[in-house]
């Protein structure tokens, strides 16, 4: 279906003309006619469906029509991260081109002029609040944030929120709103929790289940059986003779980032990390760098596995195994974008073993395990808890694996 298609007024079309967009996504034309009629909305959708245009489009639809209260906050959009966060507020910028909607990011960091810049556009009203749960409640603890004209509150990524711990701070922010209000939900899945939010604070909800997606087909997957020590001789390993493009490398936590990007800079590779020991500017301007090509390689917490809209990325390195089948769609849904080709490996440890059968399981098919390089020493074999049968590691032949993929890549 064509966005021409949907009850969208013409504002809202001159922008999505001018930005290229014509054919809706899946999630976008399910959810845009629900969100007009004005219902409450529980929609499962995996990052990269287009969800932020899914409910950013309705929405503006209807602050053109002139019927909020200026001066006012009419939408609160809550984000998980500060990343995705200035994402949504970009595109906002984007699809409010040719009508007066204003918008303020909100959200965490040392810069006391950001404190100052987000609490302006707070008491003077901005008609869309795009918020992290924290830096919210900290203004509203300040007495001047007025969010009882509110119409339209967005939870974007609420699984990964209450991952994060945010769900008493979301029903605190609730307090501070309308109970005669529009409330929209978009989650990659639904645990028990999400449930119990959602029956808490939306009323009567129309609900949208996208299948849950199985990576893209053109995502070349597989894995490294290996010892935690050999992991980072693994890495190194891959970027002696040649380094892809683009490359995310995702770590279990932020002491693993700055090894393995201090190990790849002593390469004299172009890297940069990204952590939450890093100033807001900073990580800004890593990314900046990362998305302009002056850094190839990323090596990144969780943090960018979600909602960095960057297309061209060529290879995503788990590090560790992800948490569970969904984060893993989610780090290697990086790559193979925009009709791209893409690999992704995993490293795969002793005690990482039972949660990568579980990852296989939900794809349902077994990933390619490639060798340990012979200089690297015995690798483990894989033999899980749950009974499946055991893959012997070892060997050497891993870089033609490796460079035969890559050709297929660029």
């Amino acid at each position: 279906m064509k966005f021409s298609e949907l009850k969208l007024n013409e504002c809202v079309l001159d922008a999505l003309d001018s930005m290229r967009f014509e054919e809706c996504t899946p999630i976008q034309e399910q959810a845009i006619p629900l969100i007009l009629e004005g219902k409450d909305l529980i929609a499962v959708a995996q990052t990269g469906t287009g969800k932020t245009a899914a409910f950013l489009l309705p929405v503006l639809n209807k602050l053109s029509e002139g019927d909020h209260p200026e001066d006012f906050i009419n939408c609160v959009v809550m984000s998980p991260t500060r990343e995705l966060a200035q994402q949504i507020d970009q595109q906002m910028e984007g699809f409010s081109y040719f009508m007066p909607a204003s918008s303020v990011a909100v959200y965490g960091g040392n810069d006391g002029a950001l404190f100052e810049q987000q609490k302006k556009g707070l008491t003077l009203g901005a008609d869309v609040v795009i918020a992290t749960p924290g830096r919210l409640l900290a203004h509203l603890s300040l007495g001047y944030v007025d969010l009882s004209k509110v119409s339209y509150f967005i939870l974007d990524e609420a699984d990964r929120m209450l991952d994060m711990g945010f769900y008493e701070d979301i029903m605190q922010i609730v307090k501070y709103l309308p109970k005669e209000r529009q409330t929209i939900m978009f989650s990659a899945t639904m645990p028990a929790k999400i449930q119990q939010m959602a029956n808490t604070i939306l009323n009567n909800p129309a609900e949208i289940k996208l299948a849950v997606s199985r990576p893209a087909d053109k995502i070349i997957q597989a894995a490294y059986v290996c010892y935690e020590n050999q992991k980072l001789g693994i890495v190194k390993s891959l970027f002696e003779e040649k380094v892809p493009e683009r490359v995310i490398i995702f770590a279990s936590s932020k002491i693993k980032v700055k090894e393995v990007a201090k190990s790849l800079k002593l390469m004299k590779l172009n890297v940069g990390e990204m952590h939450s020991d890093l100033e807001q500017p900073q990580r800004e301007a890593i990314m900046r760098e990362f998305k302009a090509g002056k850094i190839n390689i990323l090596v990144a917490t969780d943090i960018v596995s979600r909602g960095i809209d960057i297309d061209d990325i060529r290879l995503v390195i788990n590090y560790d195994v992800p948490h569970d089948s969904e984060d893993y769609v989610h780090r290697i849904g990086r790559t193979a974008r925009a009709n791209n080709d893409g690999v992704a490996l995993t490293f795969v440890s002793e005690k990482e073993q039972s949660n990568f059968k579980c990852i296989e399981n939900f794809l349902d098919k077994d990933i390619y395990k490639i060798p340990v390089p012979a200089e690297l020493g015995d690798s483990p074999v894989y033999a899980p808890k749950n009974g499946s049968r055991p893959k012997k590691g070892g060997g050497n032949n891993k870089k033609k694996f490796f460079n035969k993929k890559k050709k297929s890549g660029n």
